[in-house]
């Protein structure tokens, strides 16, 4: 018996291409090789003789000296099929591979319905799409687990695991969604604080350096936790209810949850990356440079933080400090505030060469360690780091300006002061983090109401975000500054730190369009 198939004819304007197509059991039975040159020998005008040549190099093509187009798509599912024990069936881990990467290539809003539509599958039941982020057991957290183990590859072996930490707010203004609240508007004036309705999320992010130190480093996030504000009773409401609301504000806030997200990491790199020698450094803003979260860090953990410049430090105890009788003390004699330190004409500045901002700067800095503050006990020695305002212009010739001078504290005093100054500059990354998470892969869109589904299918969000700076990492190199697609032609051709999040995503869009169109054997026919 034959393999029978269809002579097709392709009429162009200057010319006609006539195409045979092999059945794939044929060319499977003939173990044809892409690229291999045969012969047509015409015995007569009832038979066709396909004769087999030597094999030879493929003949080369227009563009095939070119550099190769698919680079980032094949390092991201690789990260995803770590994840597939994360999901009880193959079916629910197919169902999240083909969301994870609709999240990515979606070109409209990133609602569920916008991923089926993405995905190709507005036209079949979406239940079970919707029950991925609802009902399916499946814990975010376990998904970042392979991107930490990516980092940890990249990362040189002496190396500590810096991150950052900070919170964002998502804007939603259902009623009904759960943890939704009125917060406080980031973008407000200064003269005015506005208040906007949404959700408050916490992140870390670890900070992937460029191979070249000092230099710019990539935020790629590892956590992604919603925190709720505990809901306030009503006016009329009993004492007992008023007292348990206060109790449960003190144990459920943002310092505690950043505490036990601090804690989760440290035990998730000793345990399950045997990165128990790395030091793991931790950037934060003002807000956590607090009580809470100085005592509650775990060990071998060292956070880098704003300090308020009119903070009471004091200097270690020493023996003649202690009094003959009355109370124990455990603080020695008042220090300079920072901002006294800062005006003391006494103590030198020291300079120091750090990157921000595209370049090297030099920072006048003072220090001094070991000093103590109370917020974080008599036990935890710390160095206080003061920063003068760096000067800069507008535009070429203008007036010259000032921002404003910074004060850093360290609980480890050895840190040498250049790595405390750079990790600290570095946590600025994670802002870009919320930028491109809220602009660009759409976290927050999916209109969604279950509990679940509110909590999981934003960090669902920030885990493909997360797969997608790594494999462009392990693709391109964590300085890469140039993927495989050309810049658009409006778009400046002058020297960038990194590869922007948009880069990334058009680059997957090209990749995934076309190995859909690779799939196209034939050309559709209307006969």
């Amino acid at each position: 018996m034959g393999y029978p198939t269809r002579v097709q004819l392709i009429a162009r304007q200057d010319s006609q291409q006539w195409y045979i197509n092999f059945p794939a059991p044929l060319a499977a039975a003939m173990e044809f090789e892409k690229g291999e040159v045969i012969e047509w020998v015409i015995q007569d005008r009832q038979t066709l003789v396909l004769h087999r040549t030597a094999k030879t190099a493929a003949p080369k093509t227009r563009g095939a000296g070119k550099k190769k187009t698919i680079a980032l798509f094949p390092y991201l599912g690789a990260l995803w099929e770590e994840c597939m024990d994360v999901f009880r069936q193959q079916r629910t881990w197919n169902r999240a591979w083909r969301l994870g990467i609709s999240q990515l290539a979606c070109v409209g809003r990133h609602t569920v319905t916008g991923l089926l539509s993405t995905a190709g599958r507005q036209f079949i039941d979406w239940t079970s799409d919707y029950r991925l982020y609802s009902q399916d057991c499946w814990n975010p957290r376990e998904l970042f687990v392979p991107v930490a183990r990516g980092i940890l590859e990249m990362l040189p072996a002496a190396d500590p695991v810096v991150a950052a930490v900070d919170d964002t707010v998502i804007r939603k203004t259902g009623t009904k969604i759960p943890g939704v609240a009125y917060r406080r508007d980031p973008l407000s004036p200064p003269f005015q604080v506005n208040l906007v309705r949404g959700q408050r999320f916490l992140q870390l992010s670890a900070l992937l350096p460029a191979a070249g130190v000092p230099g710019p480093a990539r935020a790629i996030p590892l956590r992604f936790e919603h925190v709720p504000s505990v809901p306030k009773p009503r006016k009329k409401a009993s004492s007992e209810e008023w007292q348990a609301y206060r109790q449960q504000r003190r144990r459920q806030n943002l310092n505690t949850q950043a505490v036990e997200v601090l804690q989760q990491m440290r035990t998730e790199l000793d345990e399950r990356h045997g990165a128990r020698e790395r030091p793991f450094i931790v950037g934060v803003d003002g807000g956590y440079t607090n009580e809470v979260v100085l005592k509650g860090l775990p060990e071998r953990t060292t956070l880098i933080g704003r300090i308020r410049k009119d903070a009471d430090l004091y200097h270690a105890l020493r023996s003649e400090d202690q009094r003959p009788v009355g109370t124990t003390r455990h603080y020695g004699q008042p220090a300079s505030t920072p901002e006294e330190l800062r005006q003391d004409d006494t103590m030198p500045w020291q300079e120091v060469t750090a990157f921000a901002a595209g370049r090297k700067h030099a920072f006048r800095v003072k220090t001094i360690a070991p000093i103590f503050w109370k917020k974080a006990g008599a036990r935890c020695p710390l160095r206080l780091v003061v920063i003068a305002p760096v000067g800069y212009r507008l535009r070429k010739g203008s007036k010259l300006l000032y921002r404003q001078p910074a004060y850093l504290i360290c609980t480890d005093p050895d840190l040498p002061l250049e790595q405390i100054l750079q990790y600290y500059l570095w946590r600025w990354v994670i802002e870009v983090n919320h930028r491109d998470e809220k602009q660009i892969i759409g976290v927050g869109e999916a209109q969604v109401r279950a509990p679940q589904s509110v909590d999981r299918q934003p960090a669902f969000a920030v885990v493909s975000y997360a797969m997608l700076l790594l494999a462009a990492a392990q693709a391109f190199g964590s300085d890469a500054r140039q993927g495989l697609l050309p810049l658009p032609k409006w778009q400046e051709k002058t020297a960038r730190p990194r590869l922007s999040t948009q880069e990334l995503i058009r680059q997957l869009r090209s990749e995934v369009w076309a190995e859909a169109l690779d799939r196209i054997q034939t050309i559709p026919t209307t006969s």
